[in-house]
């Protein structure tokens, strides 16, 4: 809360349009390496060519993610798109794919220092099946490390985000994976969805 004690107001917004908010969110510039999420998109694209591509994914729907607003501050990142968008994905040897449909997949959570231990990755998380769900999405998914000890994350492997928080928005564990994060196995978490329902937070 503020200082008069009033809820901060949290909105998610897709990306469309507001390529400077997710420069803001990501940490990056262009000039500067960095990941610009492109690490499952395409990690060929070189460090000097990904602002663009950034850019330019996100000029057209469905965008390349959707972005949490804290009081109007861009505050957190989720990159959420079809599988078919992200070449690591269709490459991969470690993360199976379960049936010929094109999954929207939510690959990494990115919250700004300052904004953290807020709830946010569940904000994002929620504005990532809707964003989805509102393009004929039949089934998200997630690729999660497993944190069935309850002992923490090492911030650097937990931008897949963690079981619980997808447990947390309905989704179901239905496949172990072969990657690791921070030494964690991680899982395959899908929620399925009716395109013409509304969705609802939480999948509650």
């Amino acid at each position: 809360m503020d200082a008069a004690g009033a809820a901060p107001t949290v909105v998610v917004h897709p990306a469309v349009g507001r390529f400077e908010d997710v420069a803001t969110v990501l940490g990056a510039r262009p000039g500067v390496g960095a990941c610009w999420c492109m690490s499952y998109r395409d990690s060929r694209v070189s460090n000097d060519d990904r602002p663009e591509l950034m850019r330019r994914l996100c000029e057209s729907e469905p965008g390349p993610g959707v972005l949490a607003y804290v009081d109007g501050a861009a505050a957190g990142w989720c990159s959420i798109a079809p599988r078919s968008s992200y070449r690591r994905l269709l490459r991969s040897r470690t993360i199976p794919v379960l049936d010929e449909r094109d999954a929207w997949v939510a690959v990494c959570f990115v919250v700004r220092a300052g904004y953290r231990r807020r709830g946010l990755m569940h904000t994002l998380l929620d504005g990532a099946v809707a964003h989805a769900a509102a393009h004929g999405a039949e089934v998200v998914e997630g690729y999660p490390v497993d944190v069935g000890d309850g002992t923490r994350v090492h911030p650097v492997a937990g931008y897949v985000g963690t079981t619980e928080l997808f447990a947390a928005h309905g989704f179901e564990r239905v496949a172990e994976t072969a990657a690791h994060s921070d030494g964690r196995l991680r899982w395959v978490m899908r929620r399925e969805l009716d395109p013409l329902a509304e969705v609802s937070p939480g999948g509650r």
